[in-house]
């Protein structure tokens, strides 16, 4: 028999910083895919392994609105795991058909907490990029209806994704994050000015990611939130094994130090972070 994967000693929980503990703070991972085949048998191990590592609460993002029922179940199944309804970029335009008033409609589910992942991936383009562009017009539109926060992917379209944020928090308000940011400055900086938040994930603790700590270090500690994206971008400990989200402890700790904080500061404010900005998530999660 293996070992137990909620017991602290095993190998694939991380160690914890001084101060951070399950009983005392918690972490959050706002931003994985539980519903992937990386997963499919060891979801009890993964959500286990991130409590005892400290995580008190997991959001799986949705990448397909058609699958939405997969990860729907995976939520239903544990009480601190949570989800987004929405399509990734890779997949807009096999999703276009999917209407502003159908993502509304689903978002009423208590589990889905957030709109996304929606936004522009130009470095991939597995989409055409007019798809893109209208699946995330419709993704905002779906977040300005629900005032759910919307999960922003944006990779090489640093222009085109700020002017079109900015286009619309001029004409309706509404909440967002850019998750696993690994854009300029010039991004981040225009996304704080209209009340974004920002997000980093294991490519934070990359040695070659030292313009990205740069922009880390910049960014108000009231607006940063942590996160894995496993199964992929496992933090620099972990590279090349697939990631989960107890390793989020570990990007954790590369922010807290890139703020020159304590780890149990950065955990804290990260986790206020979360539940301000994905408001429809209980707090009660956390003592799952």
């Amino acid at each position: 028999m293996g070992s137990d994967p909620r017991n602290a000693s095993d190998p694939r929980v991380p160690k914890q910083s001084k101060g951070l503990t399950p009983s005392h703070l918690m972490l959050v991972d706002h931003h994985c895919h539980l519903d992937v085949p990386e997963f499919a048998a060891d979801l009890d191990g993964v959500v286990g392994r991130a409590k005892a590592a400290g995580v008190g609460a997991i959001v799986s993002i949705s990448m397909l609105m058609r699958r939405l029922g997969d990860t729907l179940r995976i939520a239903e199944a544990y009480r601190n795991v949570f989800c987004s309804v929405g399509t990734h970029p890779h997949y807009a335009h096999t999703e276009l058909d999917m209407a502003v008033e159908e993502m509304v409609r689903l978002s009423a589910h208590p589990k889905i907490v957030a709109i996304g992942e929606a936004g522009l991936d130009y470095f991939y383009d597995n989409s055409p990029r007019e798809a893109q562009m209208q699946g995330f017009r419709n993704h905002i539109a779906a977040a300005q209806e629900t005032g759910l926060p919307l999960v922003i992917h944006a990779r090489d379209a640093d222009e085109d994704i700020a002017a079109t944020l900015e286009d619309a928090m001029a004409r309706r308000g509404f909440s967002a994050v850019l998750h696993c940011f690994t854009g300029g400055p010039e991004l981040a900086r225009r996304a704080l000015d209209i009340g974004l938040y920002i997000s980093f994930s294991g490519i934070l603790t990359f040695k070659k990611s030292d313009a990205l700590r740069a922009i880390a270090a910049d960014v108000p500690l009231e607006r940063l939130l942590v996160e894995t994206d496993a199964p992929y971008l496992a933090p620099g400990k972990y590279r090349g094994r697939r990631n989960e989200p107890a390793y989020v402890v570990e990007t954790a700790k590369e922010l807290a130090k890139v703020k020159g904080i304590a780890a149990a500061e950065l955990a804290r404010a990260t986790t206020d972070n979360f539940f301000r900005l994905y408001a429809k998530t209980p707090r009660t999660a956390l003592a799952a």
